[in-house]
């Protein structure tokens, strides 16, 4: 997987994009979503959750539920989906929380990674999204991380 640096120019742009990720992703690989408020990073989730069968449609921020599982047509989990915004001091919570223990198995995708979370959920794909002023347009960045970027 090589790093790709793109844009895009609309939510559905921004899904495939992530769709065209999940081909590349195992089963115990984290990927990190960073962007402002409204840049499209659920968007990414959605369509990593489409391209390794879940349903998109059940694809939502999980601002205040914290964790979403979705589950292929087997009904195996096949995409975890982590969104960090409301945390203060997300290593510590999660730990609390039991979270590490329940990570392996699948992909997961952190949404708001900060802090001290590299240590407990290192991530294998890091992947940024910027809004492009005065338009609708995404800049969107994709590298590998940790073993992969070597």
């Amino acid at each position: 997987m090589p790093d790709v640096e793109t844009r895009t120019a609309n939510a559905a742009e921004t899904e495939a994009l992530g769709e065209a990720l999940a081909a590349e992703l195992s089963a115990n690989d984290v990927v990190y979503l960073e962007g402002d408020l409204g840049a499209g990073k659920t968007a990414f989730a959605r369509g990593l959750a489409r391209g390794l069968g879940a349903s998109e449609r059940e694809v939502a921020s999980p601002t205040f539920a914290l964790l979403h599982e979705y589950a292929g047509p087997s009904g195996s989990i096949v995409l975890r989906h982590l969104d960090l915004y409301r945390l203060v001091d997300a290593l510590r919570e999660l730990e609390v929380l039991g979270l590490p223990d329940s990570m392996e198995g699948a992909p997961v995708c952190v949404e708001w990674p900060r802090g001290a979370l590299r240590r407990l959920l290192p991530p294998t794909v890091e992947v940024r999204i910027d809004t492009k002023p005065g338009g609708d347009g995404r800049r969107v960045s994709i590298r590998r991380a940790g073993d992969r970027a070597r």
